[in-house]
C-alpha cells in the first residue's frame, strides 16, 4: 500500500521515498521536498487542507492534493 504525506497524522514523522514531479510545484522541490529528506506533520486545517509540515527545518503549507503525490515511509 502506498503511503503519502496526505495519510500522516499530527506529529507523525516520515522519510520521503518518491515524488510525482509532474504535479509538484518547483518551489517545494527547491525548499527540500526531495527523496531522502525527513518530513513531520505539524498541523492540519479543517478538512485536512492545507497541511502544515516541517521538512528539514522549513515550515511549509501544502494542499492535500499535492501531499497525496509525495510517497513516504513512516518512521
Amino acid at each position: 500500500m502506498k503511503v503519502t504525506i496526505a495519510d500522516l497524522k499530527r506529529g507523525d514523522k516520515a522519510l520521503i521515498k518518491d515524488i510525482t514531479t509532474d504535479g509538484i510545484p518547483l518551489k517545494l522541490l527547491e525548499m527540500g521536498c526531495l527523496p531522502g529528506n525527513e518530513v513531520q506533520m505539524l498541523q492540519t486545517a479543517p478538512f485536512k487542507c492545507p497541511m502544515y509540515l516541517n521538512i528539514n527545518g522549513s515550515h511549509l503549507a501544502i494542499r492535500k492534493e499535492t501531499a497525496a503525490q509525495i510517497e513516504v515511509q513512516i518512521l
